[in-house]
């Protein structure tokens, strides 16, 4: 169990059932008041923002949060399938909203992390997983680029690019077909060619 002056940016815990993150903390004294800590949390199922205040007789359960490496093998009718990373015959499925909006820059055999989580209310034991870490940055073959036009290029021009996993993303225009990008899967954004 963490103090309320315990619960600072970075740790997991649980609120309200769920497992969340802290985001944001700082605890403070209003005029003749006791302390209080506010918080933003950030749920690790929904990713939705939540802000709370813990006062001095709060306490607050720390979440116990497992890493994990999984291979990514395959996308299907929408369907993210898994395997452990070094027993493929133990596959599974994960949904989107778990993976996140870097599941559109998955690549087949790729190695990423799973954030488990061991829900003590949960008696069968199961682990859960609730999230993915994505590298941040990857690296993507470029399949379709269309030819530069001349025109206004002293704005920093950019072009959209369709890459190997089918995402379209913008690129400098330099960029051709064939080349190797790599793009930054937070923010879906090209970072430089390689």
């Amino acid at each position: 169990m963490l103090e309320y002056s315990e619960i600072k940016k970075g740790k997991y815990i649980v609120f309200e059932d769920e497992p969340y993150e802290v985001v944001n903390s700082h605890v403070f004294r209003k005029q003749q008041r006791k302390p209080v800590n506010a918080t933003k949390l950030r749920s690790l199922l929904t990713g939705r923002i939540v802000e709370h205040s813990f006062h001095v007789s709060d306490k607050a359960q720390e979440a116990i949060i497992d890493k994990k490496e999984i291979k990514y093998l395959y996308t299907n009718k929408g369907e993210y399938w898994f395997s452990e990373a070094n027993d493929p015959s133990k596959r599974f499925k994960l949904l989107e909203e778990i993976i996140g909006p870097g599941a559109k820059f998955l690549k087949p055999n790729i190695l990423v992390t799973a954030m488990l989580f061991n829900d003590p209310s949960n008696t069968s034991g199961q682990v859960k997983i609730i999230g993915l870490g994505l590298p941040i940055k990857m690296e993507l073959r470029v399949t379709e680029a269309h030819e530069t036009t001349k025109g206004n290029t002293a704005q920093g021009a950019t072009k959209a690019v369709k890459l190997e996993t089918g995402v379209e993303i913008q690129v400098p225009m330099f960029i051709k077909e064939g080349d190797t990008i790599r793009v930054n899967t937070e923010t879906g954004d090209y970072a430089d060619r390689i």
